[in-house]
């Protein structure tokens, strides 16, 4: 089971923690890495292109002109594809990207991402983040544990206390362009990968160690 230093949001170390090797220093799945980030994104696509059919388009569905006598090609409507402003034949419609995933393949790829974040030194486990709300404590916080702002991107998972969200930290950390706060539940190989740098309290670490290992 690994170990990591525990500091607090001064950077002083005041301990260890120890982390639970099947989801902190699992073996690094790259594939699967890869097979989330596009699952995840595919879900994101809106897919709002939009072409009328025959019986969406505005106008009389009336008979141009009479069927025989008048020289011309017989024609249905104004509505029919071939005219200007008429239907649309095969053309797009909304639909929907996302397409399903194996459950084991995204509890895997997760614990690979967090492992990644482990091996490479950019997790920092922290025995709270207690805050006063203000955009500057939180960015004050990360300079002291040797972030810097805006220029690294960092990930901050907090738990719940009492049963409650850390609202001040929240707050503080929304303004912060390259920093996003987010729950334990919440935590998904996308946000991990796309942020250099992982802040994560010692109370979130328990909870993403739980869910985890509960979908065993």
């Amino acid at each position: 089971m690994p170990k990591l230093e525990l500091k607090n949001i001064s950077g002083t170390s005041v301990g260890s923690v120890d982390l639970d090797d099947a989801v902190f220093g699992a073996e690094i799945h790259e594939h699967l890495l890869w097979e989330v980030v596009k699952w995840q994104l595919a879900k994101r696509r809106a897919g709002n292109a939009s072409t009328k059919r025959l019986g969406e388009v505005r106008g009389s569905s009336k008979k141009v002109w009479k069927q025989k006598g008048t020289g011309q090609a017989r024609q249905g409507s104004r509505q029919a594809p071939h005219w200007v402003g008429g239907a649309k034949v095969f053309g797009p419609k909304p639909r929907d990207y996302g397409y399903t995933l194996p459950r084991k393949a995204k509890k895997l790829a997760l614990c690979s991402a967090l492992s990644l974040r482990a091996k490479e030194g950019k997790l920092i486990v922290l025995d709270g983040f207690a805050t006063d709300g203000k955009t500057k404590s939180v960015a004050g916080a990360l300079a002291a544990l040797g972030i810097a702002q805006p220029a690294a991107k960092v990930l901050i998972v907090d738990g719940k206390t009492d049963g409650k969200d850390n609202v001040n930290l929240i707050r503080g950390a929304r303004n912060l362009a390259s920093s996003q706060w987010i729950a334990p539940e919440g935590v998904n190989v996308y946000d991990v990968l796309r942020h250099e740098t992982l802040v994560i309290t010692q109370a979130a670490v328990k909870q993403i160690e739980t869910a985890l290992k509960g979908e065993e």
